[in-house]
C-alpha cells in the first residue's frame, strides 16, 4: 500500500541503501587474489592461520565501510551544538572641551560598543562575533535625534566583512535610552511558528525540517492517516483549526506551512548609555543560546578524506599479492618435479604432446606433421576414398572451368 514520508526520509533511505549495495559490491569484488589455493593449504597446515586473518580482515572492512556510509549519511545532516555567547555592552563618554582645536573635541559625545566572545570555545579558529547575526538594529531616542538619525542598523550581505564587534559613536552630553534587536544567523534557517500550530506541536522556533517531522510524529500518534488511502490525512479539530480543511494530502503541508512559518523574534535588550562618569567602567553583560557546528563534523569529514591509510593498505595488499603469487609459482615448479621424479620418460612424453597441441593453437597448423611425414600414415583404409573424393573434386573443378570457356566462345 501507499505510504507517505515526510521530507528527505524517502530518498536518504533510498540513497543508503544504494550506498550499502555498492559497498558490498567492492567487498565481493576485492576477494580472491589473496587467497591461498586448497592445494597450497594441504601442503602447509600452517596457512589455515593466514586464511583465518584474510577472514576477519575481510569482516573489518566491512565493518569499516559500514562505518563510512553512517557517516557519510550523518554529514549530510545538520550537526550543531548549544553554546553560550556572552555579549558585552559597554559605553564611554566625551566631555566637550572648550580649548580642543579640531570639531570633534568641542562637542561632547558617547561611544557604545557591543562585543562578545564564544565561551570555552575548543575550535582553533575563532569564530568573529559578528558572524552569529543576521542583522543589528540599535533604536535610540527619537525625542533626542530626531526621526531620522536614531536608528543605527546592520545587515548581513554576501559581501560582509565579519568583525568582533559593533560601535556607535554619537553626540550628546546626556544619557540615553536604547533598545538593541539581534537577529541570530540560523543555519539551517528556523521560522517561528503561528500561535496554534506551537501549542499542538509544542514547538516555539525550528527548523522546517523538524516542522514537518514533527507533524508527521502527530499524524502517527494520532492516527490520522487514511487507512484506505494512505496518501490522505484526515483532520482531527486540531488540523482542521490550523488548515482549514477536513482532509488533505501529506504532501500539501510544506505548502500549506508557508503562512504559518514567520521570522524568528529578535532578541530584544533595553540599555542605558550613560555620561555619568562613575558608570564608565560598567559593562553589561548577556549569555546568549547560539547554535554551532559540532567539532566532530570536521573530523568526521577528515576521516572520509584522509587516504594516508588506504594507501598504506594498498602497498600492503600489492606485497601479499606478490607473495601469493610467489607461492603459487613454487607450487606449480614442485608439481613440475614430482610428476617427473615418479616417471621421467611417461612425464617427457605428455610434456611434449601438451607443447605439441600448444604449439598448434600458436601456429594454426591443421592435421599432425609428425604423423604426415610417415608412409604408414597413407596406408590407413580412408586413404583410398580420400584420394577418390580428391580425384572426384578435381574433375568437377575442371569441367566448371570447360563449360565456362565453352559458354564465353558461343557467345
Amino acid at each position: 500500500s501507499k505510504g507517505i514520508f515526510p521530507l528527505n526520509i524517502k530518498s536518504d533511505f533510498l540513497i543508503s541503501e544504494c550506498n550499502i549495495a555498492v559497498v558490498h559490491l567492492k567487498i565481493l569484488m576485492s576477494d580472491c587474489p589473496l587467497s591461498l589455493s586448497e592445494q597450497i593449504r594441504e601442503l602447509v597446515p600452517e596457512s589455515q592461520a593466514y586464511m583465518d586473518l584474510l577472514a576477519f580482515e575481510r569482516k573489518l572492512d566491512q565493518t569499516i565501510m559500514r562505518k563510512r556510509v553512517d557517516i557519510q549519511e550523518a554529514l549530510k545532516r545538520p550537526m550543531k551544538q548549544k553554546r553560550k555567547l556572552r555579549l558585552y555592552i559597554s559605553n564611554t563618554f566625551n566631555p566637550a572641551r572648550p580649548d580642543a582645536d579640531d570639531s570633534d573635541g568641542s562637542i561632547a559625545s558617547w561611544e557604545l560598543r557591543v562585543e562578545g566572545k564564544l565561551l570555552d570555545d575548543p575550535g582553533k579558529q575563532k569564530k568573529k562575533f559578528s558572524s552569529f547575526f543576521k542583522s543589528l538594529v540599535i533604536e535610540l531616542d527619537k525625542d533626542l535625534y530626531g526621526p531620522d538619525n536614531h536608528l543605527v542598523e546592520w545587515h548581513r550581505t554576501p559581501t560582509t566583512q565579519e568583525t568582533d564587534g559593533f560601535q556607535v559613536k554619537r553626540p550628546g552630553d546626556v544619557s540615553v535610552r536604547c533598545t538593541l534587536l539581534l537577529m541570530l544567523d540560523y543555519q539551517p534557517p528556523q521560522f517561528k511558528l503561528d500561535p496554534r500550530l506551537a501549542r499542538l506541536l509544542g514547538i516555539h522556533t525550528q527548523t522546517r525540517s523538524c516542522i514537518i517531522q514533527a507533524l508527521w510524529q502527530y499524524v502517527k500518534t494520532n492516527k490520522l492517516q487514511d487507512s484506505h488511502d494512505k496518501e490522505y490525512i484526515n483532520c482531527d479539530k486540531y488540523f482542521q483549526q490550523i488548515f482549514d480543511c477536513p482532509r488533505l494530502k501529506f504532501s500539501e503541508i510544506p505548502q500549506r506551512l508557508t503562512n504559518l512559518l514567520l521570522p524568528p523574534d529578535p532578541i530584544v535588550i533595553n540599555h542605558v548609555i550613560s555620561v555619568d562618569p562613575n558608570d564608565q567602567k560598567k559593562t553589561a553583560c548577556y549569555d546568549i543560546d547560539v547554535e554551532v557546528e559540532d567539532p566532530l563534523k570536521s573530523q568526521m569529514s577528515s576521516f572520509l578524506l584522509s587516504t594516508a591509510n588506504q594507501q598504506e593498505i594498498a602497498s600492503l595488499d600489492n606485497k601479499i599479492h606478490e607473495t601469493i603469487e610467489s607461492i603459487n609459482q613454487l607450487k606449480i615448479q614442485r608439481d613440475f618435479m614430482l610428476s617427473f621424479s615418479r616417471d621421467p620418460k611417461g612425464y617427457i612424453q605428455d610434456w611434449l604432446k601438451s607443447q605439441s597441441r600448444d604449439l598448434k593453437l600458436m601456429t594454426d597448423v591443421v592435421g599432425n606433421p609428425e604423423e604426415e611425414r610417415r608412409a604408414a600414415f597413407y596406408h590407413e583404409p580412408w586413404s583410398q576414398e580420400a584420394v577418390s573424393r580428391y580425384f572426384y573434386c578435381k574433375i568437377q573443378q575442371r569441367r566448371q572451368e570447360l563449360e565456362q570457356a565453352l559458354a564465353v566462345r558461343n557467345t
